[in-house]
């Protein structure tokens, strides 16, 4: 089934920005464009707060009942995607099932950077009512590297002429100045950052500076030949970007089956539990470099995994990369063998040892370690060897395991026992004489 990419706009746009990117990109995303409050057909009651057009945007995606999806956002419709991403991947607003954030000359989450003259001469062209064509054509020809083909040019300027005054203003003079970076957290879903070589405010450098910097797994390229309506203006190269994007970095993970997610994203589960999970869920990047071994031992780690938790099936979880990260945290169960180095260096020693093994060999050379018979030069011996066999066998089975679709796989839902509801999940009150809000009167007695 094609993944779903919902589309926010930008300032004096509307979803129709995304009409030349949809049909480029069909059979690999179904682009949903999202009028934003006070845009195209959206009014403007809905309410033009970055909040407000937030929790529009969660509404629409909840109702659609895509299961698996995308987020797309252009420049103001960025600021809003970033919310909207952030609180998805912290569970906080019941949605699940997100794999991927594009966002194409975003307004950062720190207030937008802009020339104060041109701000003051936008609000007055809305000062009165809807933007004249005049300076709607202004508009549209400033944020552009070349003048649009005339059907393109026509309904861009159609879409600023249509704007509500009051959402034009209100932009300008709140939300691009609103500061949602000095609470949110940096967001690991895999993202892709495009910029207009031409672009004023919000080229790579900005980009660089302000959006990047939010997204430790995200990837910032530039669009030549484009300044700021990047939708309008090269549709075939951004389309391209994304279509490689998607397929290097989302295609090649397992995807969460329709019902888990509905589960998930249900008041049967909290939204730590959710949030949790969503980043259990994310595809890894197969090009990361490792944190904590060298890029050999990653790879002789990978090897062992495949021998350890065979992944059947074009989908897998990249288990020896979560290991890693695990290492490179100090995280752990907290147990030790007697004689054991730590967990970091008896991966190392290990791996070393078994990266001068044939792949064919692997297997039978693996059996000889688990029985403690595998002697070989190195920093480990053979006793300390098989008890690493041990924990990296657990390790390697837990990430498995930990990961939503494994869970499906399983039929495991154990996840979902209670929400943030009144049977909330674990104890909030512990005492002889107290009992938990959701038990009737005397039963703590």
């Amino acid at each position: 089934m094609t993944a779903t990419a919902f589309c926010l706009h930008a300032l004096g746009s509307s979803s129709e920005e995304f009409a030349l990117l949809r049909s480029e990109l069909a059979g690999d995303l179904d682009l949903v464009g999202i009028d934003l409050p006070g845009f195209g057909r959206s009014p403007a009651s809905g309410g033009t707060t970055v909040e407000e057009m937030v929790v529009l945007v969660e509404r629409a995606i909840g109702a659609s009942g895509a299961t698996e999806w995308a987020l797309v956002g252009h420049s103001m419709g960025g600021k809003v995607a970033t919310v909207v991403a952030d609180r998805t991947i912290s569970g906080a607003n019941g949605l699940f099932g997100l794999r991927a954030v594009v966002l194409l000359a975003a307004s950062p989450l720190a207030p937008e950077p802009m020339d104060e003259a041109r701000r003051g001469s936008m609000l007055s062209w809305a000062a009165d009512g809807p933007v004249e064509p005049d300076h709607a054509a202004e508009f549209v020809d400033a944020n552009t590297a070349d003048v649009l083909p005339p059907d393109r040019h026509e309904q861009a300027v159609q879409d600023v002429r249509r704007t509500d005054p009051r959402a034009w203003r209100d932009w300008l003079l709140r939300g691009s100045r609103e500061d949602w970076s000095t609470t949110a957290e940096p967001n690991p879903v895999p993202a892709l950052v495009l910029a207009g070589a031409e672009d004023g405010d919000l080229a790579a450098d900005a980009q660089r500076r302000l959006t990047l910097p939010h997204w430790p797994a995200g990837e910032l390229h530039e669009v030549v030949g484009a300044a700021h309506l990047l939708p309008w203006e090269r549709p075939v190269e951004v389309a391209a970007l994304v279509r490689d994007f998607w397929a290097r970095r989302i295609a090649h993970a397992p995807v969460v089956p329709a019902d888990n997610v509905r589960v998930i994203a249900s008041p049967r589960v909290s939204a730590r539990t959710r949030g949790v999970l969503a980043v259990r869920s994310l595809p890894d990047d197969p090009a990361a470099t490792p944190d904590a071994l060298t890029q050999r031992q990653l790879e002789t780690l990978r090897a062992v995994a495949r021998i350890v938790v065979p992944q059947p099936g074009e989908h897998e979880v990249d288990l020896a990369l979560r290991v890693d990260a695990q290492l490179a945290a100090g995280q752990g169960d907290g147990w030790r063998a007697d004689g054991m180095p730590t967990d970091l260096e008896a991966y190392r020693g290990a791996l070393d040892v078994l990266g001068r093994v044939a792949d064919a060999d692997l297997p039978a050379v693996l059996e000889d370690v688990a029985a403690g018979r595998y002697r070989a030069d190195g920093r480990l011996d053979a006793d300390q060897l098989r008890a690493w066999s041990e924990d990296a066998s657990v390790d390697l089975v837990k990430h498995w395991l930990a990961h939503p679709a494994t869970m499906s796989e399983i039929d495991y839902d154990g996840f979902a026992n209670g929400g943030d509801g009144v049977r909330k999940q674990g104890f909030q009150l512990l005492g002889a004489g107290q009992r938990e809000a959701w038990e009737p009167e005397g039963a703590g007695r």
